[in-house]
C-alpha cells in the first residue's frame, strides 16, 4: 500500500513568496548555493493551528510556570495524515480559571492535494474528539496500546495523568482509572516501548519533583529580588513502569523491574537498543542529577549503566539540567547514539555511542557544545532537514529565569531565545546553520516542547513547536523535498505503529542508512512514528532491511522513492 506523495510537490505559491521576501530581509544565505530561502518558514497562522499556551504566571514565582508543556504529532484519524494535539498549562496557584480557556487541544490535519503541492489546513475538533483535557498538562506520548491499529495518547500533568484510548472513530475516552495508569504526581515526559517483545506497547512515566503551591518555596537572585528556584530545592518524584498485561490494563512493574533503586527529576526520556542486544533499553534525562541509562536485562528488569557508559554527567563530571534527548545514528556506524539539552552555560551534550553502550563526549569536538553555551535548550531531535542522508539536528530553546533587570511581568519574551539548527557535514562535525532556517528559527520564544514530522506529506521533516506562554509554532521544511528521498509506514501484524522497529535502508551507492521507527524523544512530546530518509540525488528504488523488536529479520527489495511505502511484519523476505 502507498501514498504517491511526490517530492515533486511544492508548497503554494503564495508561501513560496513569502519565504524569499523574508530571506531577503533578514540578508539570509544557505551554507548550500543549491538552496535558496529560509529553510523553514512558520506557517502556524495560515493553516489554523491557533494555540497559545498559558501558565498564569504570577508574583508567587510558582516553579510549574517556567515548565512548558509539549506537543504531539499522530494520526488521531486513521487518513493517513499528521494531526496536532498541543498540551495546555493552567495557573498553578489557587485561582479561579475557566476550564475551556485552559484546555488542551486537538487540531485535525485536513490535507489536500493541490497544484503547487499539498493545501494544508488545521481545523480545531477538541470538542467532538473528547480530548478536552483541562488538567494543568505538561506532556503527551502517543502509542497503541491495545493493538486495534488505532493510535492512543498518554498525557502527563502537574496533578495527574491521563491514558486516552483512540475508538478509531475519531473520539477519545478517558481508561485512566480502569487501565491502572492513573498516575499522581508532577509528570513531563513519557514513553510507549515493548521493553519484553510481546507485541503490547508498555509505558514509562517519567516523574519530576514533589511541588505544590503550599510548597512553593521562595528563591531570590543576587540583586536580591524573586526568582524560580533550583530543581534541587525540591524533592525529585520515583518514575514509573507499567507492564502491558494486554487486555487493556497495566500493572506497576516499577520495583520489579529494578527502577525503584535510584531516580531523579527527569524531564527528558529516549528509548533504543544502546548495546544492541535486540531489547529497548531506556535513557532518562534528570534535571541538576544524574542521568540514568537503563539498560535491559532481557528478563524483565533494567540495571542502571549511565555512570560507566559515559552518560550519566557531564564531561567534567558535573550533574547538568538535562531537559531534552533525543537518540539516533548520526555518524552512520549502525549503532545508536544520544544528544542531550541543558542549561545556559553547561552546553548541549552528543553522546558518541561506540555501539556497545560505552559513549564518548563528542560535543566540543563536533563543534555543538560550545555554540549552545548561551542557550537553554528544551525540544531537540535528530532530523535530516536537507535530505542528503545524514542526520542534522534542531534544538528549541528558551531560558527558566527572567532576568533581574526584568520585571515579573507575563510577558514571555523575558525567558525567550532563539532555536538553534546544526547541519551534519559528514565527518563528525556540525555547523550552525540557524540563519539559513530563517526568521522561523530566529524568533524569540520560550520554547519547550518540539515534535518532528511530515505535516504536508512531502518528503521532509516539519516541527510543532509548543512556546510557554506564547502561540505555537508550525515550521515548516522548505528544502528538504527538493531532493529524493524514501517514506515508510513500519506496522506490526496486528497494524499498529512497531515502535522501537530498526530500518537500514541500502541505496545502489552511499552508505547503509539505520533508522528506528519511534515517537519518543524531545521533550514531553511525541514525533511522527514513519521513517524519512533523504537520498540526496539518487532517485532508483532501494533495499530495505526491518529488525523488528521481537528479533525478526526481514527485507524488501525496490522499495520506490519519493513516496510513503507501508512496510507490515511477515510480509517481507527473510535476508
Amino acid at each position: 500500500m502507498t501514498n504517491p506523495a511526490d517530492t515533486r510537490h511544492r508548497h503554494r505559491a503564495r508561501g513560496c513568496l513569502l519565504a524569499a521576501l523574508a530571506c531577503v530581509l533578514a540578508a539570509c544565505r544557505s551554507p548550500d548555493p543549491v538552496r535558496g530561502g529560509p529553510w523553514f518558514v512558520d506557517a502556524a497562522s495560515e493553516t489554523g493551528l491557533a494555540f497559545v499556551h498559558h501558565t498564569g504566571r504570577s508574583d508567587e514565582f510558582y516553579y510549574p510556570e517556567v515548565i512548558g508543556s509539549g506537543v504531539a504529532l499522530f494520526d488521531s484519524d486513521n487518513d493517513g495524515d499528521l494531526d496536532v494535539f498541543l498540551v495546555q498549562g493552567r495557573p498553578a496557584g489557587p485561582a479561579s480559571v475557566d476550564a475551556r480557556e485552559f484546555r488542551s487541544r486537538l487540531f485535525r490535519n485536513d490535507l489536500e492535494p493541490g497544484p503547487n503541492g499539498p493545501r494544508l489546513r488545521f481545523v480545531d475538533v477538541t470538542d467532538r474528539s473528547g480530548l478536552s483535557v483541562s488538567g494543568h498538562g505538561m506532556g503527551v506520548t502517543a502509542g497503541d496500546y491495545d493493538n486495534d491499529g488505532c493510535v492512543d495518547l498518554y498525557v502527563t500533568g502537574l496533578e495527574r495523568n491521563w491514558l486516552m484510548r483512540n475508538d478509531c472513530r475519531g473520539a477519545f475516552a478517558d481508561v485512566s482509572a480502569q487501565s491502572g495508569t492513573q498516575d499522581s504526581g508532577w509528570s513531563v515526559s513519557a514513553a510507549f516501548l515493548d521493553f519484553d517483545r510481546d507485541g503490547w506497547l508498555d509505558l514509562f512515566v517519567g516523574h519530576y519533583l514533589t511541588w505544590t503551591p503550599a510548597l512553593n518555596t521562595p528563591c531570590y537572585g543576587a540583586s536580591g529580588r524573586r526568582v524560580y528556584c533550583a530543581p534541587k530545592v525540591y524533592r525529585a518524584q520515583q518514575s514509573r513502569l507499567y507492564r502491558n498485561i494486554h487486555n487493556g490494563t497495566f500493572a506497576d512493574v516499577t520495583s520489579a523491574a529494578g527502577l525503584a533503586t535510584q531516580f531523579g527529576p527527569a524531564l527528558g526520556v529516549a528509548t533504543a537498543d544502546f548495546d544492541g542486544d535486540g531489547w529497548l533499553d531506556l535513557y532518562v534525562a534528570n534535571d541538576g542529577e544524574e542521568n540514568q541509562l537503563w539498560l535491559n536485562q532481557r528478563d524483565g528488569t533494567f540495571v542502571n549503566r549511565a555512570l560507566l557508559a559515559g552518560v550519566a554527567l557531564g564531561p567534567s563530571g558535573e550533574a547538568k539540567a538535562g531537559m531534552g534527548v533525543d537518540a539516533a545514528d548520526f555518524d552512520d556506524d549502525g549503532d545508536e547514539d544520544l544528544v542531550v539539552t541543558n542549561l545556559t552555560g553547561e552546553g548541549m551534550d552528543l553522546h558518541v555511542n561506540d555501539g556497545r553502550a560505552t559513549f564518548v563526549n563528542g560535543g566540543a569536538a563536533a563543534g555543538i557544545g560550545h555554540r549552545s553555551l548561551p542557550y537553554t535548550g528544551f525540544g531537540v531531535g535528530w532530523l535530516d532537514v536537507d535530505n542528503d542522508g545524514r542526520l542534522d539536528l534542531l534544538a528549541v530553546n528558551g531560558a527558566v529565569q527572567v532576568q533581574e533587570s526584568l520585571s515579573a511581568s507575563s510577558d514571555a519574551r523575558n525567558l525567550g531565545q532563539r532555536q538553534q539548527l546544526f547541519r551534519n557535514l559528514g565527518d563528525g562535525r556540525f555547523e550552525d546553520v540557524t540563519a539559513a532556517g530563517g526568521p522561523a528559527l530566529n524568533s524569540i520564544d520560550a520554547s519547550r516542547g518540539a515534535a518532528f514530522g511530515d505535516v504536508d506529506n512531502d518528503g521532509d521533516t516539519d516541527v510543532v513547536v509548543s512556546n510557554n506562554m506564547g502561540r505555537a509554532q508550525l515550521l515548516l521544511n522548505m528544502t528538504g523535498q527538493r531532493r529524493h528521498w524514501v517514506g515508510m509506514r513500519v506496522l506490526g501484524t496486528h497494524g499498529s505503529d512497531r515502535l522501537g522497529a530498526r530500518v537500514a535502508i541500502t541505496s545502489a551507492s552511499g552508505p547503509t542508512r539505520w533508522r528506528r521507527a519511534r515517537a519518543d524523544g524531545s521533550y514531553a512530546s511525541a514525533s511522527d512514528p514513519r521513517v524519512v530518509v533523504g537520498l540526496g540525488m539518487l532517485s532508483a528504488p532501494v533495499r530495505v532491511r526491518v529488525v523488528w523488536p521481537g528479533g525478526r529479520v526481514e527485507e524488501w527489495r525496490d522499495v520506490p522513492v519519493d513516496r510513503y511505502t507501508t512496510l507490515t511484519e511477515g510480509t517481507g523476505e527473510r535476508p
